[in-house]
């Protein structure tokens, strides 16, 4: 029996430690809250991110990183963006050469400007990082529903393990060998999903919204090959897919972070009110000091930034995007 460790027991870290349980392989789950470890231990639930879902029995969860790490053969970090330099700092003692970890953080480390694979690749220089992104909420994969995912990595046997470990008849994962492009495609669509979630709370309709996704995704490729990543990564399942399902869905906390904000509650209200972390917002202030340091045009971002720091209203922040100098569109 194949030992795999997830570090984190957040939402999407929960479900896709089912999907591997549900394949037989023992899932030790490292999480720091104590009521989520004990949880999972007692009754095979974890109610605080996944409610009315009941775990494989072979899944148990502990409050020692060590220990989840220990006889692992895989290791996946499902922790926030901003959290995955420290976890990986906990972890490089443990892991042996040429251990796979995946990592579904999508984000980019603020201060550093650099992606998770980066980080990973830093504190751990043995290991071999994969990232796993798509279109995917937890709540659906933990149900069964249809899923695709993405697996990159510059290593394409690892992306092809990640690829069949993961692979069940309700979760197809495809790979990808342009690393920065996933990432990238997967942070971005954060920004707009929370300005989505924006123009929901105002008020505005289909039309806005389909304005939005649209040049959002000009944002995302934009900024995505000037940083190293492949057009046609940002049209697929990490740019486009992604970005589709979390600007439409109330699954998306960044939407729902992003209509809160936009009725009168402050960043911090509405993070608390989500109850789990906003990563458009990190994302948001790291792009917003990328797209000036390269040069690059992210209207999108950079109105969303000023309205997060209180320089714009939301409506205020709509106009100007609408009222910009008339441009072709390609």
């Amino acid at each position: 029996m194949k030992k795999i460790a997830f570090i984190g027991g957040g939402s999407f870290g929960t479900a896709l430690s089912m999907v591997l349980g549900d394949k037989g392989y023992e899932i030790t789950v490292y999480d720091r809250k104590e009521e989520v470890v004990e949880e999972i231990n007692k009754s095979s639930k974890n109610s605080l991110y996944l409610k009315d879902c009941v775990l494989p029995e072979n899944v148990k969860a502990t409050l020692k990183i060590e220990e989840a790490l220990k006889g692992a053969e895989m290791v996946v970090i499902a922790v926030p963006s901003h959290a995955v330099r420290d976890v990986c700092k906990m972890m490089s003692k443990h892991i042996p050469s040429n251990t796979i970890i995946t990592s579904v953080a999508k984000g980019i480390e603020q201060g550093t400007l650099k992606r998770m694979s980066q980080i990973i690749e830093e504190e751990i220089p043995q290991c071999i990082p994969v990232i796993l992104s798509g279109p995917s909420h937890a709540e659906e994969v933990a149900l069964k529903m249809p899923t695709t995912l993405v697996a990159a990595s510059k290593n394409r046997e690892a992306a092809l393990t990640v690829q069949d470990e993961f692979m069940t008849p309700n979760l197809r994962v495809y790979t990808n060998d342009d690393i920065i492009g996933v990432e990238v495609g997967g942070a971005v669509k954060n920004i707009i999903a929370f300005s989505a979630g924006v123009l929901d709370g105002i008020g505005y309709g289909d039309n806005a919204k389909a304005a939005l996704m649209t040049r959002g995704m000009s944002e995302i490729v934009r900024a995505g090959e000037k940083l190293g990543g492949k057009q046609e990564t940002f049209y697929g399942l990490t740019g486009m897919g992604d970005l589709i399902v979390t600007c439409t869905s109330m699954h998306s906390r960044n939407r729902r972070a992003g209509i809160l904000l936009a009725k009168g509650y402050s960043e911090k209200e509405a993070c608390k009110e989500i109850g789990m972390v906003v990563e458009g917002i990190k994302a948001c202030r790291a792009f917003h000091e990328l797209s000036e340091k390269m040069n690059v045009s992210m209207p999108i971002t950079n109105c969303l930034y000023r309205v997060l720091q209180g320089e714009l209203k939301p409506e205020e922040a709509t106009k100007e995007l609408m009222t910009r100098e008339k441009k072709s569109e390609f």
